[in-house]
Formats: C-alpha cells, sequence, structure tokens
C-alpha cells in the first residue's frame, strides 16, 4: 500500500510579521558578535602591539566591512542553523527552518540559505504574498511555527499510523 508522506503546508509557515522579528533580532545579534570580534582584536593588537588587523580594517573602507559582515553573518547562520534548525532569533519566536516534509535542513541546504543571504535586498524578499525569501526559495527551505507544525505533524502521523492497522 502507498504510504502518504507528510509534507509542509502554508498553514504552518510562520507569519511574515514573525519573519521579520527573526529578520532584526538575528541582525542585532550579529552587530553584537561583530563588536565582540571588534573589542577582541582591538585587545589583541593592544598587547602585542601589532596592529596590522586594525590598520587592514580601517584602511580597506566599505568592501572589508561588508566582507567582515558576510563572514560573521555566514559563520552564524550556518552554524547555528546546521546544529539545531533555528537560529537565536527563531529559539524567541518558537520558529524553525525544515524541508518540504518536515525533515532537518542538511549543511549543504542550510549553507546554500546562508549565501543566499547576500543577494541584494534579499531581506526584502520575504514581503511577497507567499511570506518566502529567496533564502527559503532558492535553498528548498521553510521557516515554521514550531507549535502549528508539531501540532499538524502529530496529527497527520496518528492519522497514518490508524491507515496502518488494517495492513
Amino acid at each position: 500500500m502507498n504510504r502518504i508522506k507528510y509534507t509542509v503546508t502554508p498553514d504552518v509557515l510562520a507569519s511574515k510579521g514573525i519573519r521579520f522579528a527573526n529578520y532584526f533580532i538575528d541582525y542585532i545579534i550579529q552587530i553584537i558578535i561583530g563588536a565582540g570580534f571588534g573589542v577582541v582584536i582591538g585587545v589583541v593588537s593592544e598587547l602585542t602591539g601589532n596592529y596590522f588587523l586594525i590598520e587592514l580594517f580601517f584602511e580597506s573602507g566599505r568592501l572589508m566591512e561588508f566582507v567582515f559582515g558576510f563572514i560573521i553573518l555566514l559563520l552564524y547562520y550556518t552554524t547555528i542553523e546546521t546544529l539545531t534548525g533555528r537560529s537565536l532569533a527563531k529559539y524567541i519566536t518558537k520558529t524553525k527552518v525544515v524541508l518540504y516534509d518536515g525533515s532537518k535542513p542538511t549543511f549543504n541546504e542550510i549553507l546554500v540559505r546562508s549565501l543566499c543571504r547576500i543577494i541584494p535586498f534579499e531581506q526584502f524578499s520575504f514581503l511577497g504574498e507567499d511570506g518566502k525569501g529567496w533564502h527559503d526559495s532558492i535553498s528548498k527551505t521553510y521557516v515554521v511555527d514550531i507549535a502549528k507544525f508539531e501540532a499538524k505533524k502529530a496529527t497527520f502521523e496518528g492519522l497514518d499510523e490508524i491507515g496502518r492497522i488494517g495492513e
């Protein structure tokens, strides 16, 4: 007998407001991480008397700031979402990243998702009608409300179990 597989449906997706909150909270966290790295670089430079990194950063201008910010973004999202399926903001808003079948994304899918975040104006792409950002669409991932997602998946699995009783 063919078994029907669970798939993510629009009713369990995180709202646009929650998606914006996730973006805003994670952005603030990335700024704090960047400032922390700056303090560490400053302290190490003072202790060693070697100001190469400080000079490199300040003399390179906007390009270096962009590269530094991108490295923080890439490390932040790729590390935490690969390990947990959630960024710090997603913990606060009780959301998580999943694949179409509700499973946890792999490292490669999270890496693609993170790399897509540097597309210009990408942060506004989730404001479209379906509420999916380009980093979701390209990586084929979804951000779901955990309570709605778990309840719907449990109901689906319960019905599937009932259907297998007669096999």
